[in-house]
């Protein structure tokens, strides 16, 4: 009763109720790779709560404090008061490290995310007419993703993250021209500097959260107006969209998945310790940190730069340094391929109008290759960004595996993409084998069913001509 009334109210004010039923009634596609989004999605969620309240307690200052807290080891020691405050979260504020640690973990799977559900869009051909944009806003968003994991764990000044943070200025001043401009804008300047933690804090927890939100409404808001795309299958056609309405069974379906994700990431920050800073200690510009490694989703970057060989290039009075091709110039083309490729693809295609059936990744093996070639690439720069740890572990000199990786990101792509075409290939052959022979035994079981009608009431079919079985037309008449 209350809530009938509180609707007509409502109706009566903002006429509501017809948009209402509208959305209700939305269809969305029921394949569960179209859910990779909506993981991104209860990430964010979960990084805007669990950040928030760890904003509460920290404090972005390197200015020098006494540390007297419940870390014996470090107790009388001079330390920055962020790295202070990331002690106090972490082993002092009720429930500081769970919220810490989900925050990471819900980090990196929102990255993960992202990453998957651009490759699905890839692989799927769902960039096509008329989702040129969404794909653009899709790559934005995963930029603005490494962008902010990045500062989110340089600002608790520990060691490691002092470390990254070292790197991140070398890149960034190793741009020709605009470097020392871009390392004011965002460090403040030569790292370590009083400037340098308040500038990412504020990067971190407003500007690039913002525009992350921004283009999430953005994109939902272009997903929902446009019709969703779908598998190949029954009843579905560049006009029809097949799958569940919004209300009930897409939203409990939606529901279950955000318990899930909060579920796995509350159990991954209560059960898997991830940045442990109280055993990296505090940053000292003058210690190296043995195995320092930056997440998995900036280890792509890490693994360039040991493998490009040490080259220098001067172009009159600007020194390019040799970090700059690894680190800048190989991740810029890598996303600016990425950004182009719709438009490449349209310019080679007879697609005109808007493409809502998505493409099976065996359909196109050209393309298919190209992206598990690009994956391939990707991944052994991934486990060259840990060679020394790899190295250490198996007791191999890491001399010797950088040299194998050196081979690799050539051959292993290569390879890679010649295994993936003759496989795509032969699904193909034998998916258009499978079509045909589905298709000869309709026919069979068509004209079985017309003999066995005209055997059992000959009087409901017409004569059958002296060629044969007749097929039955539309306007034909049929057996009960």
């Amino acid at each position: 009763m209350i809530t009938r009334r509180v609707s007509r109210f409502l109706d009566s004010r903002l006429g509501a109720a017809k948009f209402v039923r509208s959305a209700l009634n939305h269809v969305f596609p029921d394949h569960w790779s179209f859910m990779l989004g909506e993981v991104a999605l209860y990430c964010f969620v979960i990084l805007v709560i669990t950040g928030t309240y760890l904003a509460l307690f920290f404090h972005a200052s390197s200015e020098k404090v006494i540390y007297h807290g419940s870390y014996a080891p470090l107790v009388g020691q001079k330390i920055s008061a962020a790295y202070g405050s990331a002690l106090h979260i972490s082993l002092d504020v009720p429930a500081g490290l769970l919220i810490r640690q989900m925050h990471h973990w819900a980090a990196d799977i929102f990255v993960w995310a992202i990453i998957a559900h651009i490759a699905r869009i890839y692989f799927t051909a769902a960039y096509r007419k008329p989702r040129e944009l969404n794909w653009l806003i899709g790559l934005t968003l995963l930029v603005l993703a490494l962008v902010n994991g990045f500062f989110g764990y340089s600002m608790l000044d520990d060691l490691l993250s002092g470390t990254g943070l070292r790197v991140g200025y070398a890149i960034l001043i190793s741009v020709p021209v605009i470097g020392p401009w871009l390392t004011y804008l965002f460090m403040g300047g030569t790292v370590p500097n009083p400037e340098t933690l308040p500038r990412m804090f504020a990067l971190h927890i407003f500007l690039v959260p913002a525009l992350i939100a921004g283009l999430l409404v953005l994109h939902l808001g272009m997903i929902w107006r446009q019709m969703h795309t779908n598998y190949p299958g029954p009843k579905r056609t560049n006009q029809t969209i097949v799958g569940s309405r919004l209300w009930p069974s897409y939203t409990a379906k939606s529901l279950g998945l955000l318990l899930l994700v909060f579920g796995v990431v509350a159990a991954l920050g209560g059960f898997a310790q991830i940045d442990p800073v109280w055993i990296y200690g505090p940053y000292d510009p003058a210690a190296t940190m043995a195995g320092a490694q930056p997440d998995w989703y900036l280890g792509w970057v890490e693994g360039a730069m040991r493998l490009f060989p040490g080259v220098n290039l001067r172009l009159g009075h600007w020194l390019v340094p040799e970090v700059f091709f690894p680190a800048v110039l190989m991740p810029s083309l890598v996303f600016l391929a990425l950004y182009l490729y719709p438009f490449v693809e349209k310019l080679f295609s007879i697609d005109e109008g808007d493409q809502n059936v998505l493409r099976m990744p065996y359909e196109q093996p050209v393309k298919t290759a190209l992206g598990v070639a690009v994956f391939t690439f990707m991944l052994v720069l991934l486990t060259a960004g840990g060679d020394d740890i790899i190295a250490v572990s198996t007791g191999r000199s890491v001399i010797q595996l950088r040299t194998l990786l050196r081979i690799l990101v050539f051959v292993a792509p290569v390879t890679a993409a010649i295994l993936t075409y003759f496989v795509c290939v032969r699904l193909r052959t034998r998916k258009a084998a499978s079509d045909a022979l589905a298709e000869t035994t309709d026919v069979l079981h068509r004209r079985k069913s017309v003999e066995e009608t005209r055997r059992l009431e000959p009087e409901l079919l017409l004569p059958a001509p002296p060629g044969g079985v007749p097929e039955l037309s539309s306007d034909e008449p049929r057996s009960a």
